[in-house]
């Protein structure tokens, strides 16, 4: 486990997506857990936090999204 002053990492995933790639920092400091995605272009980054409770939540957002876009919208190009 990574320890940065009050911040601790708890698990790290990285996803590369064409020319993006995405970090996704399971982390937990005094006032809990939180979730920190980093996108990263060429260099230029850009982050958003939310609180581990809300991530059952997001995933739900996200699964719905992702069948939404498979099973309502097809193929690209169609």
């Amino acid at each position: 486990m990574e320890q940065r002053g009050e911040e601790r990492t708890l698990r790290s995933e990285k996803v590369q997506i064409e020319r993006k790639t995405f970090f996704l920092d399971l982390k937990e400091n005094d006032r809990g857990r939180f979730l920190r995605i980093t996108e990263d272009v060429g260099g230029r980054r850009d982050r958003i936090i939310m609180p581990a409770t809300g991530m059952e939540d997001f995933a739900r957002a996200l699964d719905d999204l992702i069948i939404f876009e498979q099973e309502e919208l097809g193929p690209r190009g169609s």
